[in-house]
């Protein structure tokens, strides 16, 4: 799946077919990058947990929100999401970001669900983020 949207390249190689969970991470992947608050929180329980290991520790719901809030001034221009694994309650998604100032950031984003069903929300986050360049 490639989609071009206001000067912002997102690529996909994953074929999410059947796998809810996977969707939803794709779709959740992109809404972040796009700073589509709304539809981020509709995933999140409210004691949501979000580790970005060696910055912060985020808890709830409340600070999840002002912390995407502060993410809107992160412009990216490319988004490519390279893997979407998932089992159970949890899943995984990596990929790269290049910005607009040109930098470039590798992730990896591990998340637990509340349940197994594919309805379930999101109960925790660990982010690992590496600037490349």
């Amino acid at each position: 799946m490639n989609t071009h949207s206001e000067n912002l390249t997102v690529e996909c190689a994953e074929n999410c077919g059947n796998s809810p969970k996977k969707e939803l991470l794709r779709d959740l992947s992109i809404a972040f990058v796009k700073n589509e608050i709304s539809f981020c929180m509709d995933w999140m329980t409210d004691d949501v947990v979000w580790e970005i290991v060696g910055d912060k520790l985020i808890r709830g719901k409340d600070d999840f929100e002002k912390a995407l809030h502060q993410m809107k001034n992160c412009k990216v221009q490319q988004f490519r999401i390279q893997n979407i694994i998932t089992h159970g309650n949890t899943g995984s998604l990596n990929g790269t970001l290049i910005l607009h100032d040109k930098h470039r950031v590798a992730f990896c984003d591990v998340y637990n669900f509340r349940g197994f069903g594919k309805n379930s929300k999101i109960k925790a986050i660990t982010s690992y983020v590496i600037k490349t360049s």
